[in-house]
């Protein structure tokens, strides 16, 4: 049987080469030359089948054997050239894996944002879109389109802040110039919420700031009335403030809105002072407004309101001062992640 003869030499030859192969790549070659498709043991596995039926059971059974042994030696020599590999390349990094890493902590939403969020998904679900435009805005859009007058107080310098050698241009003072770029972007129906920051001269108490945030909404169609409004007004507020919250709604005046009312909710501060607290302002759209962007006053009525985002956090988590929000202390926004 001079296969079987060759199978133990074959073993042995594999054996040694494995033993002496120092690096990964060397290791590879020896893979292929001695259990590869072309080897010769994998050439006399591949004969069994011509050889006598005497011979075939005995060769079968030591190629196999001398096959397996070659593999575990493969095996074994790759994990420990890996190993040496390894380490060669630690000992030629200066880095101490010991060290504890850099921390990565989570961030986590501003409770502004968590506020802001929110209600777009109360008023998402309820069929509206978001809407957005320029903070810095030209005097048309922020007074002229929403029916305030000449001379009105809310286009001095005392209330709003100018820019610089841009005559009529001003930051902001609500997002209500939003809406209207909404109207002139095509017909009704519309039904959209303009969420954003704004700009005020006003920083008269711990409920007020120069620089806060709003969210402004709009319906607009044909047989809306007030009482739509106060539903809509009545189930944004429970949504967000809890079922039987206390509210009371209060006639108001804005020039863009006629009738028009205030929103109120019971607050109660951390130290158990409670108070009415004005949270949005709202009314029917004036039809002046709609003359404005082309609507059909007679055809069609809506409603607007709009709300301070930054209000809405301070009576949900009972904060005495609405600054807390805009100082950025770690301390005070960690309790909100």
């Amino acid at each position: 049987m001079a296969v079987l003869d060759d199978i133990g030499p074959l073993k042995d030859a594999a054996l040694a080469a494995v033993a002496a192969a120092d690096t990964l790549d060397a290791l590879e070659a020896v893979r292929v030359t001695h259990t590869g498709r072309k080897s010769a043991l994998a050439e006399i596995l591949s004969g069994i089948g011509r050889l006598s039926p005497a011979e075939r059971g005995p060769v079968g059974k030591t190629a196999n054997e001398a096959r397996k042994a070659v593999e575990a030696a493969l095996a074994d020599r790759h994990a420990a050239l890996e190993a040496e590999a390894m380490g060669a390349a630690l000992a030629r990094d200066d880095t101490d894996v010991t060290l504890p890493g850099d921390p990565h902590p989570l961030g986590s939403l501003h409770p502004i944002t968590q506020v802001r969020l929110e209600i777009e998904d109360i008023f998402l679900a309820m069929g509206y879109r978001i809407a957005d435009g320029p903070e810095v805005e030209d005097e048309y859009h922020n007074f002229t389109a929403l029916n305030v007058a000449e001379g009105h107080p809310a286009r001095s310098s005392s209330d709003t802040f100018y820019v610089a050698d841009r005559p009529g241009v001003a930051l902001r003072p609500q997002t209500s110039p939003v809406q209207v770029r909404a109207m002139e972007a095509g017909p009704p129906p519309l039904y959209v919420i303009s969420p954003g920051a704004v700009y005020r001269r006003d920083d008269v108490d711990a409920t007020h700031s120069p620089m806060f945030h709003q969210l402004e909404g709009l319906a607009v169609d044909e047989g809306l009335s007030l009482a739509h409004l106060k539903g809509t007004l009545v189930h944004v507020a429970e949504e967000l403030l809890g079922k039987g919250v206390e509210y009371v709604l209060r006639p108001h005046f804005f020039p863009f809105t006629e009738p028009s009312v205030e929103l109120y909710v019971r607050w109660t501060d951390k130290h158990g002072r409670s108070q009415w607290l004005e949270l949005l302002g709202s009314g029917m759209v004036d039809p002046n407004v709609f003359a404005h962007v082309g609507y059909d006053a007679e055809k069609y009525t809506g409603f607007a309101f709009g709300m301070g985002l930054d209000r809405i956090a301070m009576v949900r988590h009972g904060l005495p001062d609405l600054r807390l929000l805009f100082e950025g202390d770690i301390r005070f926004l960690e309790q909100f992640s």
